[in-house]
């Protein structure tokens, strides 16, 4: 544990920043800033310490700052990058000049740079190169962290000694944070398990079984390992919490918005209906397919979901692709 207290700011004010604003809080080991840019929703949280829109009925500790004001991170020894992983070059631009000399930015986002295929590490280092950059990924959800029920994730940066000094700073009772030094395989799964939650929802709208989800999940980590190490990554990193433990909880709790995404694929909802709640394994799937092709690769479940959201395939043909592939080994 670090000798003296941490200044965080958590930017982004949305349901999982302000979760892990209060999880951090509450571990009494930091002073913690939420941040986000909203005025009147900062306004709201000050006044009344519940996010209604994001997590109603939780009430968020006395000891959290609240701030609108991008000013509010200049102190911050670690800065955690909560929004959409889309908008973390703009956040990187936006808040970059008034980080502290020194200070880490984590970010906490699960995709792929949909223009450049970049990992979000490998874009904000290009945004913010005075800067070390981590990642904080693996299975929870906002709701879980900010009731304080038990919530274990992974934590990594280049150097392991920052990992280490970042699990110490943000763990607390309920939330453990594993330190890790592979970027790229914490990010990837992060990433890939959104897609593959897709195919588990399409797998449950469709109503096709319980054994066709097992399936999936246990082939689609192998796809996901085949990728990992195909970028640099390391295979145990995919057996870890990042990997197989987001990809287990995204692809049976319903509280996962992809898996949700991919029952009403399933269930025949047109993609185009579906536009206004887009998730990010929708997102990440043709960027992730593309890769894997110029990798050359074999991805073919990312491969169906990236064929079933753009209308080139549908669900049966695809299921039919999938089941008569080449009998291989395991």
């Amino acid at each position: 544990m670090s000798a003296t207290r941490e200044r965080i700011a958590v930017v982004g004010a949305g349901a999982f920043g302000t979760a892990l604003a209060a999880v951090i809080t509450l571990a009494g080991k930091s002073d913690v800033t939420l941040v986000g840019r909203d005025p009147a929703l900062i306004s709201d949280l000050k006044a009344d310490r519940v996010h209604d829109a994001a997590l109603p009925g939780i009430a968020l500790p006395d000891a959290l700052v609240f701030s609108a004001e991008p000013e509010a991170i200049r102190n911050a020894e670690i800065v955690l990058f909560a929004m959409p992983s889309q908008a973390q070059a703009d956040a990187a631009r936006h808040y970059g000049p008034y980080l502290a000399e020194g200070a880490i930015v984590v970010t906490c986002a699960k995709g792929i740079d949909r223009v450049s295929g970049s990992l979000l590490t490998d874009l904000l280092e290009q945004e913010l190169p005075d800067h070390a950059i981590a990642v904080l990924s693996g299975p929870g959800f906002a709701t879980d962290i900010a009731k304080g029920l038990p919530t274990a994730m992974a934590i990594a940066a280049a150097d392991i000694a920052v990992a280490e000094r970042l699990a110490q700073a943000i763990s607390g009772r309920t939330f453990r944070l594993y330190a890790s030094s592979d970027r790229i395989g914490v990010q990837l799964g992060g990433a890939l398990k959104n897609v593959l939650a897709i195919a588990c929802g399409i797998v449950e709208g469709r109503g096709i079984g319980d054994s066709a989800r097992a399936a999936l999940i246990s082939r689609g980590l192998a796809e996901m390992s085949r990728f990992v190490c195909a970028k640099g990554g390391q295979a145990e990193t995919v057996r870890g919490l990042s990997g197989l433990g987001d990809l287990v909880l995204t692809a049976t709790s319903h509280q996962s918005r992809n898996l949700r995404f991919g029952i009403a694929l399933g269930r025949g909802e047109a993609v185009d209906s579906l536009h206004g709640t887009l998730v990010e394994g929708a997102l990440a799937a043709s960027v992730a397919s593309r890769l894997a092709e110029g990798l050359g690769i074999s991805m073919p479940i990312t491969d169906a979901v990236t064929a079933i959201i753009g209308g080139t395939l549908d669900i049966p043909d695809a299921i039919e692709q999938l089941m008569t592939r080449p009998i291989t080994t395991e």
